[in-house]
Protein backbone atom coordinates (compact mmCIF):
# COMPACT_ATOMS: atom_id res chain seq x y z
CA UNK A 1 0.00 0.00 0.00
CA UNK A 2 1.28 3.46 -0.79
CA UNK A 3 0.08 6.93 0.03
CA UNK A 4 0.08 9.85 -2.40
CA UNK A 5 0.04 13.58 -1.68
CA UNK A 6 -3.71 13.84 -2.32
CA UNK A 7 -4.38 11.19 0.34
CA UNK A 8 -2.14 12.99 2.84
CA UNK A 9 -3.98 16.27 2.21
CA UNK A 10 -7.38 14.54 2.53
CA UNK A 11 -6.43 12.91 5.84
CA UNK A 12 -5.03 16.21 7.09
CA UNK A 13 -8.28 17.94 6.17
CA UNK A 14 -10.33 15.26 7.97
CA UNK A 15 -8.08 15.65 11.02
CA UNK A 16 -8.40 19.43 10.72
CA UNK A 17 -4.62 19.86 10.48
CA UNK A 18 -3.17 22.59 8.28
CA UNK A 19 -0.63 21.03 5.89
CA UNK A 20 1.10 22.94 3.12
CA UNK A 21 2.43 21.35 -0.09
CA UNK A 22 6.00 20.99 1.20
CA UNK A 23 4.87 19.27 4.41
CA UNK A 24 2.50 17.03 2.45
CA UNK A 25 5.37 15.85 0.23
CA UNK A 26 7.52 15.11 3.29
CA UNK A 27 4.66 13.29 5.04
CA UNK A 28 4.00 11.21 1.95
CA UNK A 29 7.51 9.77 2.12
CA UNK A 30 7.33 9.24 5.88
CA UNK A 31 3.94 7.51 5.75
CA UNK A 32 5.06 5.26 2.89
CA UNK A 33 8.11 4.24 4.94
CA UNK A 34 5.91 3.45 7.95
CA UNK A 35 3.45 1.44 5.84
CA UNK A 36 6.35 -0.44 4.23
CA UNK A 37 7.60 -1.42 7.67
CA UNK A 38 4.12 -2.61 8.67
CA UNK A 39 3.96 -4.74 5.51
CA UNK A 40 7.31 -6.30 6.47
CA UNK A 41 5.88 -7.25 9.86
CA UNK A 42 3.12 -9.14 8.09
CA UNK A 43 5.72 -11.42 6.50
CA UNK A 44 7.12 -12.62 9.85
CA UNK A 45 6.32 -16.25 10.67
CA UNK A 46 4.62 -16.33 14.07
CA UNK A 47 3.38 -19.93 14.02
CA UNK A 48 3.65 -21.44 17.50
CA UNK A 49 4.29 -18.10 19.22
CA UNK A 50 2.08 -17.54 22.26
CA UNK A 51 0.31 -14.16 22.42
CA UNK A 52 1.75 -11.87 25.11
CA UNK A 53 -0.05 -9.53 27.46
CA UNK A 54 3.21 -8.09 28.75
CA UNK A 55 6.89 -8.08 27.83
CA UNK A 56 7.78 -9.48 31.25
CA UNK A 57 6.07 -12.72 32.30
CA UNK A 58 4.20 -12.16 35.55
CA UNK A 59 1.32 -13.57 37.51
CA UNK A 60 -1.65 -11.33 38.14
CA UNK A 61 -2.19 -10.30 41.74
CA UNK A 62 -5.56 -11.58 42.83
CA UNK A 63 -7.61 -10.97 45.93
CA UNK A 64 -10.28 -13.11 47.44
CA UNK A 65 -13.69 -12.13 46.05
CA UNK A 66 -15.74 -11.50 49.19
CA UNK A 67 -18.81 -9.26 49.34
CA UNK A 68 -18.60 -6.82 52.25
CA UNK A 69 -20.26 -3.56 53.18
CA UNK A 70 -16.86 -1.88 53.08
CA UNK A 71 -17.09 -0.75 56.71
CA UNK A 72 -16.48 2.83 55.53
CA UNK A 73 -19.90 4.44 56.05
CA UNK A 74 -18.66 6.72 58.83
CA UNK A 75 -15.69 7.86 56.71
CA UNK A 76 -17.92 8.51 53.69
CA UNK A 77 -20.40 10.79 55.48
CA UNK A 78 -17.76 12.42 57.70
CA UNK A 79 -17.64 15.67 55.67
CA UNK A 80 -21.34 15.86 54.83
CA UNK A 81 -23.16 18.93 56.22
CA UNK A 82 -26.04 16.80 57.54
CA UNK A 83 -26.41 13.06 58.01
CA UNK A 84 -28.73 10.64 59.70
CA UNK A 85 -27.83 6.99 60.33
CA UNK A 86 -25.03 7.14 57.70
CA UNK A 87 -27.31 8.65 55.02
CA UNK A 88 -26.86 12.08 53.42
CA UNK A 89 -29.61 14.57 54.26
CA UNK A 90 -30.49 16.95 51.45
CA UNK A 91 -33.12 19.68 51.19
CA UNK A 92 -36.44 18.79 49.63
CA UNK A 93 -36.43 19.71 45.95
CA UNK A 94 -39.82 18.59 44.62
CA UNK A 95 -43.09 19.67 46.25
Amino acid sequence: MSVDTATVKRVAKLARIAVDDEAAERMTGELNAILGFVEQLGEVNVDGVEPMTSVMPMAMKKREDIVTDGDKADDIVANAPETERNFFLVPKVVE
